[in-house]
């Protein structure tokens, strides 16, 4: 870490990263080459980094991993979480303590540091992750610049003023720039061992997914339980989605400030709970069910983002590990009457969840969907489900 204005060609660093607060971090780029702006977070994640930096709930965001090895198990294209057949970005960047691992999976297909750099994503390693990560705790989620100069030529003070002129992701829609315009289907089901992805072949029901940055593995898990997807953008209105007879709405997971993305979108959904079609909103989807239905939302200091978060189901008591991704969080002191937290973050007390009396809703902070090893939350597609059931019934 150093606060040096500039570094000369003779630097051995090929790689920096420049905090909005004037600090900066010198390593060793990878991936693509250039600079890229956006909000830093750290992700505690040891497993799952492609699926990490294939979600779009990252756009406009650099993470820092804090498992210090990255890349042994490759990439490949079936662990890439981004749904919309247009192929939106996620996140800007990555940060490693140590160099990219080299792939030793027998279901690579791809050496990671070539993988990032198809993808515009910039790397850099040999920093010390564990001081940006207190750094982060203490400061919050900063506006930052990272860049990759193979010659050596960084210029740090113009690192600085980008990341200080970027508008960061308060008031952003940036849902609004994740997915395609396109409608489309899925009948893809989760993964299993010896068969790969299995398909949906007697569809039980019909879902339609409003989607906000909709990560595959919630269409998979859709399908997992009997339900085929039809996929439309945020923009959508009520009407057209009446127009395709679901048995039930999902508002999908996606980046951004919810607060903006609810001036877009907000008729819409006001509109479908009112309908009485069962509803299950996930992580900004939550955000903006409890928008449209009186709440507010804030920033967090440091968001939650990692595979390892305690949650508290009320309904049954349980305690579940979740996936976590998420630097807005609903605030329940401003729930209106009928609307009650369904789960709590046991890290922080944060809201993770709400039930609505009346309404057959299931909305969550987390990601029901990811499986980074425990799968603790998959129960919620079965019960999304049983909604839908009773629904017709």
């Amino acid at each position: 870490m150093t606060k040096d204005t500039k570094v000369q060609a003779d630097s051995p660093a090929t790689g920096a990263v420049a905090l909005a607060d004037g600090t900066i971090f010198l390593g060793f780029g990878a991936g693509a080459t250039g600079t890229n702006v956006g909000e830093i977070c750290f992700n505690t994640s040891i497993t799952g980094y492609e699926e990490i930096l294939t979600d779009p709930s990252y756009a406009s965001q650099v993470v820092l991993f804090t498992f210090p090895h990255i890349g042994n198990v490759g990439a490949n294209a079936d662990d890439q979480e981004e749904s919309s057949p247009e192929g939106m970005k996620a996140a800007r960047g990555a940060i490693f303590r140590e160099p990219i691992t080299a792939p030793s999976n027998f279901r690579s297909t791809s050496h990671f540091d070539a993988w990032m750099k198809s993808r515009g994503i910039i790397g850099l390693s040999g920093v010390d992750t564990r001081a940006m990560t207190r750094l982060i705790r203490e400061k919050g989620m900063q506006k930052v610049a990272i860049c990759h100069q193979p010659e050596g030529r960084i210029d740090t003070d113009a690192l600085v003023a980008q990341a200080r002129a970027w508008k960061g992701l308060d008031d952003a829609d940036l849902a609004a720039d994740v997915v395609g315009n396109a409608t489309f289907e899925n009948n893809e089901q989760t993964w299993k061992a010896g068969s790969g992805y299995g398909a949906l072949e007697d569809a039980k029901f019909h879902v339609v997914v409003v989607d906000f940055g909709v990560k595959k593995n919630i269409l998979r898990n859709l399908a997992s339980v009997g339900a085929r997807s039809t996929v439309v953008n945020g923009d959508a209105t009520a009407a057209e989605i009446a127009a395709l007879k679901p048995d039930g709405v999902v508002f999908s997971n996606g980046p951004g400030d919810p607060a903006a993305t609810i001036l877009r979108s907000g008729d819409m959904i006001r509109d479908v709970i009112a309908s009485g079609t069962p509803i299950l909103g996930i992580c900004l989807g939550h955000q903006l069910l409890a928008l449209a239905l009186g709440a507010k939302t804030m920033k967090m200091a440091q968001g939650h983002h990692g595979a390892n978060h305690p949650v508290r189901d009320h309904t049954t008591g349980k305690v579940e590990i979740v996936s976590m991704n998420h630097g807005f969080t609903v605030d329940p002191s401003t729930l209106p009457e009928g609307v009650e937290e369904s789960h709590t973050s046991l890290f922080d007390g944060t809201n993770s969840g709400l039930s609505v009396a009346g309404k057959p809703i299931i909305s969550v902070q987390h990601h029901p969907e990811a499986s980074p090893g425990p799968q603790d939350s998959f129960y919620l597609f079965d019960r999304f489900a049983g909604l839908m059931a009773d629904h017709r019934g």
